[in-house]
């Protein structure tokens, strides 16, 4: 948070921090992040409409990227490569040209099979007029940005990653409303949070340390409903598939308890009781295989009909259906096995003296 305090001061407290905070032991990188992955990610949205140098707009084309504020060292402190370029250093932030490093797939987008190193990138989103801050601060945000560097993406907004667009700026470049610090260390990182807090504490009274966390626990953290909502399905399969075989296994049973004089009469005749197994096992194998498809047919026509209307429904891929056909015809042959054994099991005479 700002309390009040300039830009220029809330760089300095941050700058200040990261110093204090590579100077514990185990600290390997300290580095300023204006945004927490998955936590408030989205407070742009969907982004911020940009251009480029050389960049030619489609008709319907609506480029928008995420802008991040970002210190020296953020990459290095995540472990995310710099493909292209170089890394900020404290130069950029007092340079007279404002520089910004970009995602791969932002480049890959704006220049494809070109060099984006050296071009320069501007934000063209109307919502920026009532971009808080000083004159200075608006101005230099808003003035064209050379391309520095390429990075690899940091999908920071959804769990499942996904090719993102987004432009980094040196954490002085603009206004600054505070954010947070991204520890890499080579011990238990909660044991940092004690001697973390501390330093922050002396620097100021009255700035909160709230919410330390690992990436990993975060992601768990907003994963939790997910999980929560598979669990939940899975219970529901489960059952559904235990019904399913109860179903299978009656059917199967009832008719091998009609059919006890014809397999004692084929038994009579000769037959092996090998082969009655096999025969009962394929009538449940049928038997699947035909609810399987009917399935598959009616699941088909309602996710479309479902996508229609609800535009986060897709079609699952081959392999999902694939698997989930396998394990229900495998069921299905389990639940068909003991039915199939008391049919080969019969006694000839006990079966000929039966109505």
């Amino acid at each position: 948070m700002s309390y009040g305090k300039t830009s220029e001061q809330i760089v300095d407290f941050y700058k200040e921090a990261i110093r204090r905070i590579d100077a514990l032991p185990g600290v390997n990188e300290t580095a300023f992040g204006g945004i927490a992955p998955w936590r408030n990610a989205d407070n742009f949205g969907p982004g911020l409409q940009f251009s480029a140098d050389g960049h030619v707009h489609v008709a319907g084309e609506d480029p928008r990227a995420q802008p991040r504020s970002i210190s020296p060292g953020f990459f290095a402190a995540l472990g995310v490569p710099i493909l292209e370029g170089r890394d900020f250093n404290d130069s950029d932030r007092d340079s007279i040209e404002p520089v910004v490093i970009v995602s791969e797939t932002l480049a890959q987008r704006l220049f494809p099979n070109q060099d984006a190193l050296n071009r320069h990138l501007y934000w063209t989103d109307p919502v920026l007029e009532f971009l808080p801050g000083t004159k200075e601060e608006k101005a230099r945000f808003l003035a064209p940005h050379r391309i520095i560097g390429l990075v690899a993406d940091i999908d920071d907004i959804h769990v499942v990653p996904e090719p993102t667009l987004s432009v980094y700026a040196p954490f002085k470049d603009g206004p600054m409303f505070g954010g947070h610090l991204f520890i890499h260390a080579s011990v238990n990182p909660y044991s940092l949070v004690t001697p973390v807090t501390r330093i922050i504490r002396d620097m100021s009274a009255d700035q909160p340390v709230e919410h330390a966390a690992t990436l990993e626990d975060i992601r768990a953290e907003v994963l939790t409903p997910d999980r929560l909502n598979s669990v939940v399905f899975g219970v529901f399969a489960a059952v559904a598939l235990a019904i399913a075989l109860v179903g299978v296994a009656g059917v199967l049973a009832f008719s091998v308890s009609a059919r006890t004089r014809e397999f004692g009469i084929r038994l009579a005749l000769g037959s092996q009781p090998g082969h009655l197994l096999r025969g009962v096992i394929a009538e449940g194998a049928v038997m699947a295989a035909a609810g399987v498809l009917a399935g598959a047919a009616f699941g088909f026509v309602a996710a479309r009909l479902a996508g229609s209307y609800f535009l986060d429904v897709k079609m699952p891929g081959a392999l999902p259906v694939v698997l989930s056909a396998f394990v229900l015809l495998t069921a299905a042959v389990v639940a068909s096995w003991l039915p199939a054994a008391r049919a080969a099991r019969i006694d000839v005479m006990q079966a000929l003296r039966s109505d």
